[in-house]
């Protein structure tokens, strides 16, 4: 098969992630329809989004070693075949337990056979500009507040009803998502094994229980962990946050827009960055840089201000996810990688769950988001301090032992 369908992957893995991503993530646009129609509280509905990170964590480590034994096609086939019956079964329930049930547990189940799977067999098909390989296809998460979000308001706006917009976003991921899951293809053996010095990449003869022990990937995980944790809450409730401040419902998404836009860029910028200075001093730049913003945004109070702000912010967060993968990639040997992506998928995954009940529970306790954002600056600062503990890149040296 000609190495030119690589790209075809990137599209296909860009794609995909933008829908999984967009349609769990909209649930940031659904939730102040949601508790006005139903009188459910803010921590209620934002606990759905806890659900989805916790479930995705544990689905994302399955559906990784899945891909590693039967391939990348079923697996996003099934994936896609659930998401759109989450979101169509979340848009009918009439209780705020099922609705948790059905939107936090289906919809990140789902969503996590995306990710691992897709950059897994990406880094399979691309033996150099991996960073950029990666970042491309984890673009398509960039787009989701462009796309998905924007979209789920207008359905909104348009209906007056919020359970006729999320049953049209579940119908439209099953028409997006199941074709193109047909496009995946597993990489030709010669880029399957990756370059000269892949082979020497660690744990391709170790059992994962060392493997999952090891200071490199134990560093990689908790570093992902705290990372996530320290953007969930922002970014979950930056809509809710925006419109507390005085800004207007539509104007607020666009805030959220312009943080997706800015990831697409920075995803892009840091893949770049990556590949020319290597991905630990620019992961530990970004990390840092993220913690940041989030702290300054205690400050902002009009639509200007969050602006600059969202761009700042989801350039960051959006250029620092990819990199994480290409790290798992120069540590660990193609034939785990699902695996060991997944498992760091369900750490990350742990942390992420954090934000947006914190978010919610702030919220209900002091009547405002400040305490959300301090809290995951001091979080993001932590992230800085585990990603400085990185072991050397393997790519000429065993794993070290734990």
């Amino acid at each position: 098969m000609s190495t030119n369908y690589r790209w075809v992957i990137v599209f296909a893995g860009a794609l995909m992630g933008c829908v999984a991503v967009g349609t769990m993530f909209s649930l940031a646009i659904f939730l102040e329809p949601i508790a006005t129609d139903t009188g459910w509280s803010h921590a209620g509905i934002s606990s759905a989004m806890t659900l989805n990170f916790i479930v995705m964590g544990l689905g994302g480590f399955l559906w990784g070693a899945a891909s590693d034994r039967y391939g990348a096609r079923i697996v996003v086939l099934i994936g896609a075949v659930l998401l759109g019956l989450a979101l169509v079964l979340a848009s009918r329930v009439e209780s705020l337990f099922l609705f948790q049930l059905v939107y936090g547990c289906l919809v990140g189940l789902s969503a996590s056979a995306f990710f691992a799977p897709m950059i897994a067999v990406t880094m399979g098909w691309f033996d150099e500009h991996r960073s950029l390989a990666v970042s491309l296809v984890s673009a398509g998460m960039g787009m989701a507040p462009m796309t998905i979000s924007p979209f789920a308001r207008w359905l909104i706006s348009a209906y007056d009803d919020w359970r006729m917009a999320m049953l049209l976003i579940g119908i439209g991921a099953w028409i997006l998502l199941l074709p193109t899951a047909f496009l995946v293809r597993s990489p030709p053996v010669a880029a399957a094994a990756g370059p000269a010095s892949a082979p020497q990449a660690g744990g391709a003869g170790m059992p994962l229980s060392k493997v999952f022990r090891s200071p490199q990937f134990l560093v990689l995980g908790f570093t992902f962990f705290a990372c996530c944790a320290a953007h969930s809450g922002p970014i979950f409730h930056m809509v809710s946050y925006a419109m507390f401040c005085g800004i207007a419902p539509m104007a607020a998404v666009t805030i959220y827009s312009v943080e997706g836009a800015a990831g697409l860029g920075g995803r892009i910028l840091y893949g770049v960055l990556a590949d020319k200075f290597g991905v630990k001093p620019v992961l530990v730049a970004g990390l840092l840089i993220q913690a940041a913003v989030i702290s300054a945004y205690t400050l902002a109070s009009d639509l200007t201000q969050f602006y600059t702000l969202a761009i700042i912010f989801g350039g960051t967060y959006g250029g620092v996810m990819p990199l994480y993968a290409v790290l798992a990639g120069e540590y660990f040997a193609p034939k785990i990688l699902g695996t060991v992506l997944g498992a760091a998928t369900m750490l990350s995954s742990i942390g992420m769950a954090f934000g947006p009940l914190a978010g919610g529970w702030a919220f209900d306790q002091f009547n405002n988001y400040n305490w959300l954002f301090i809290g995951s600056a001091l979080v993001g600062l932590g992230a800085v301090l585990i990603a400085l503990a990185f072991p050397p890149l393997p790519r000429r040296e065993q794993l070290q032992p734990a």
